[in-house]
């Protein structure tokens, strides 16, 4: 019962939190990318670090954080797993779906942080779209992130990959870095209730470029959905729950 309690105050102040850091932060953001990065990576810091001492919850980034160009193919489990790896990076772009552009606070930062919106009745061409942007410069430098299979996926649930990660790994001639997490395990896709522990975000060895679409689509899931099992075994996780 008291988790619960803890719970629900968590969830509460996180959400009053992000209007509040939104609105301090605007005069800065509103001329500034590096203003909406502070600010945005400030509500992500907030949530981590209230998150250890109010429900004690713990979050923890595993690997080598990449810094430079590059493609992040992320399993995605819960929104503390976007905080998290959004916090991580230096410069983190995410392909988003396009609604989140209309969310009150969110979608005014997303827009002047350059993420990427994208239509999910025309996901094709609005990759297209995306790459030729990159190419024209229009879109600065950073980190490319996709979430693989297009939605939250619960834990233990079995969801195919998109095709969208080998389009851009082949477009873009990068290096990807898949990303695993256990983060659905505590937070939830839906609920209040948020369990204590360790989530984990962990950044995996990069798949160089080079490779086909389908080896890479292989090679890709093999890795997130082994190294997520893993971390989910590690939190506690079994099928029943």
């Amino acid at each position: 019962m008291l988790q619960w309690i803890r719970s629900i105050f968590y969830v509460v102040q996180a959400t009053v939190a992000m209007p509040v850091i939104g609105l301090a932060f605007a005069p800065w953001a509103m001329f500034s990318k590096r203003g909406a990065y502070t600010a945005c990576k400030s509500y992500a810091a907030w949530c981590m670090w209230s998150a250890r001492w109010l429900i004690g919850l713990r979050c923890e980034v595993r690997g080598a954080v990449p810094t430079g160009e590059v493609l992040i193919a992320a399993k995605h489990q819960s929104f503390l797993d976007i905080i998290m790896i959004f916090h991580a990076l230096p410069r983190a772009k995410f392909i988003m779906k396009r609604e989140i552009l209309w969310t009150p606070v969110i979608g005014q930062y997303t827009k002047r942080m350059q993420m990427i919106a994208v239509d999910r009745g025309k996901r094709g061409k609005a990759i297209a779209k995306m790459i030729a942007d990159v190419e024209a410069g229009k879109i600065e430098p950073g980190q490319i992130v996709i979430y693989s299979q297009g939605t939250r996926v619960a834990p233990g649930t079995r969801i195919p990959y998109k095709v969208g990660s080998a389009v851009l790994y082949d477009q873009l001639h990068q290096p990807c870095v898949p990303a695993a997490t256990n983060a659905g395990f505590f937070w939830p896709r839906r609920g209040l209730y948020r369990r204590p522990g360790v989530a984990v975000v962990e950044f995996l060895d990069p798949i160089a470029p080079g490779l086909g679409r389908e080896a890479f689509m292989q090679k890709l899931e093999q890795e997130v959905e082994t190294a997520s099992d893993n971390l989910l075994a590690e939190a506690g996780w079994r099928a029943a729950d």
